[in-house]
């Protein structure tokens, strides 16, 4: 991946995808391993005049959580990110994880404690329904997704990249131009 992609990737990110204006709050969200990614969010979220915050999660941290916490800390909503779920204008979420198939090794029994830390989920659905949160969703490639992909690192940047329209001259544009981009902004 080179640094121009990333760019592209950030600038596709803030200016299209959640349209974040000056003085708005944008919290990103990944692990540390979309670093790259999330530095480049960072500084064009900021040169879009945007107050950020980020929260980068750790190899293992959901693991550890899931078999060490007791359940008063399972239903524990992190203050961070109650707060931007209750008030942040945008939210960006980078899906970028160091194994493969984390939400399998949830033990049964404290499924429904952490379930607790989703309670902001109706919140969230609420405020993205009336657009006071524009949240994001996306990939970063990291050698976990691309083995669940059954690709190499190396066919899966490509296929990420390549979705996102990252290897066109202009990826806002590209999208401007398909059905899905007419349905997100509405009719005209």
């Amino acid at each position: 991946m080179t640094p121009s992609i990333l760019l592209k990737y950030a600038q596709l990110l803030v200016h299209y995808c959640m349209e974040v204006k000056p003085g708005e709050r944008l919290y990103v969200r990944s692990t540390t391993l979309a670093e790259p990614l999330v530095r480049e969010v960072y500084r064009v979220a900021l040169q879009a005049g945007a107050n950020v915050e980020v929260d980068l999660e750790f190899r293992e941290q959901g693991r550890l959580m899931l078999t060490e916490a007791n359940e008063q800390q399972l239903g524990y909503v992190p203050m961070l990110y109650g707060e931007a779920m209750n008030s942040f204008d945008a939210y960006l979420y980078i899906r970028a994880p160091s194994t493969c198939g984390k939400s399998r090794m949830w033990i049964p029994a404290r499924r429904s404690c952490a379930r607790k830390r989703l309670r902001c989920a109706a919140k969230i659905l609420e405020r993205t329904a009336t657009r006071s949160l524009k949240r994001n969703l996306c990939q970063y490639p990291t050698p976990a997704s691309a083995q669940e992909a059954g690709l190499s690192l190396e066919e899966y940047e490509n296929f990420v990249y390549g979705a996102c329209r990252l290897t066109d001259d202009d990826p806002v544009q590209s999208w401007l131009g398909t059905p899905l981009a007419a349905a997100h902004r509405g009719p005209a």
